[in-house]
């Protein structure tokens, strides 16, 4: 294995596991919206826009990354698993 060829397994890697990071707080800030949203009881339109956007979303960039190689689809799936911690992170904490 080159030089060359460990750097652009690197590059791959991280472009996957940024763009997991930022599909998921996508996905993630979608679905707070789209929960807030069926819990104001301000109809169904909003909520489903919502659930199937941030699926087709999910879809999307994990069928992309799939094209790419298991190692893209492993790393994009770390980086939406980043995204699911970062986000519950940012929960309230209960008393």
């Amino acid at each position: 294995m080159t030089v060359q060829s460990m750097a652009s397994i690197g590059l791959v890697a991280s472009t996957a596991t940024l763009a997991g990071v930022a599909v998921g707080l996508c996905y993630f800030a979608a679905l707070r919206r789209a929960v807030a949203s069926y819990l104001s009881r301000a109809g169904w339109r909003a909520p489903l826009a919502l659930t199937l956007g941030r699926m087709l979303g999910a879809a999307a960039m994990f069928a992309l990354a799939a094209r790419f190689g298991a190692l893209a689809l492993l790393a994009s799936f770390v980086g939406f698993l980043l995204a699911r911690t970062i986000m519950l992170g940012r929960l309230p904490r209960e008393a």
